[in-house]
């Protein structure tokens, strides 16, 4: 994509959309644009629900609102299970992700690796990168080569999804690009995300293990968590301030850098709102 470019959007519909009169999800693309949103990430974490016929509705009312649709793959999805059913079954839930994200005229499926279960964090892995490699085999055999899996880095100790693991699975294929959640990330290292040096040192190593256009153009989850010691509890809004971590730094980042990821908002019920914060804290930061 040539007109490729810095976009913010909600995972999910905010409070806002029915609080505004809205009710079903061809309302998705007014709203968004409403809101001064150029992106949408569909939800399908309890399972692929959305129509493909819908779904294409969908598009054709977003496509002149220039909003751009990504897909959230079912929670379920477990890339390291030791129960071998389990792990192909991830497969298929990934082909169906794919099939809606198509409709949607989207390019993107962000999905959760899984957890470690009764296992180390390395055969965790090693076993999540052959599920990787099988799902990309089984997605190009679909007719699905242009998608682009997103495995997310995760909010919880015992799941697999740090930085490195992320970025691990991310070199199976070019294609694979990492959704970065720094609510996770700033959870699962118990507040590690502290200062704009921290974030820094976030883009620098996924840059350093990419090395290509992905460090520059990758998918981004951003709310304020609350934590305890496993990992990720629950999330807020950015007013909740007693959370982190911060927005205002890694806006200030990407403005300096000139990065272009998808950013999407996964707040408490404020996600367009708080979307549209970080949007005017990325402008603001470009001016400078």
């Amino acid at each position: 994509m040539s007109d490729w470019k810095i976009r913010f959007g909600t995972a999910g519909t905010s409070d806002s959309f029915a609080a505004q009169g809205y009710k079903s999800s061809l309302d998705v693309p007014e709203y968004t644009a409403k809101m001064g949103l150029n992106a949408f990430e569909y939800q399908c974490g309890r399972g692929v629900r959305l129509g493909l016929d819908k779904a294409a509705k969908m598009a054709a009312l977003a496509g002149p609102k220039d909003i751009l649709f990504s897909v959230h793959a079912p929670y379920y999805i477990s890339m390291s299970s030791l129960e071998e059913e389990k792990r192909l079954n991830s497969i298929q839930y990934l082909l169906q992700s794919a099939a809606v994200c198509k409709a949607l005229g989207g390019r993107r499926i962000i999905f959760h690796s899984g957890s470690c279960g009764k296992q180390s964090r390395e055969a965790a892995l090693e076993k999540a990168l052959d599920t990787m490699r099988r799902a990309v085999e089984a997605l190009d055999e679909a007719g699905f080569a242009y998608m682009t899996l997103c495995p997310e880095t995760m909010g919880k100790i015992g799941q697999l999804g740090t930085l490195d693991e992320v970025l691990a699975l991310c070199s199976v294929d070019k294609r694979i690009t990492p959704c970065i959640d720094f609510g996770h990330l700033n959870a699962r290292t118990l507040g590690g995300i502290r200062s704009k040096e921290d974030y820094a040192a976030i883009l620098d190593r996924m840059a350093e293990k990419l090395g290509d256009q992905r460090a520059e153009r990758f998918h981004v989850h951003f709310s304020r968590i609350e934590y305890s010691a496993g990992g990720e509890k629950r999330h807020w809004t950015f007013a909740e301030t007693q959370f982190g971590p911060e927005p205002q730094p890694l806006m200030e980042l990407l403005a300096e850098r000139k990065l272009q990821p998808v950013i999407i908002c996964e707040s408490a019920g404020t996600q367009a709102e708080d979307a549209g914060t970080m949007q005017q804290m990325y402008h603001a930061a470009c001016k400078t």
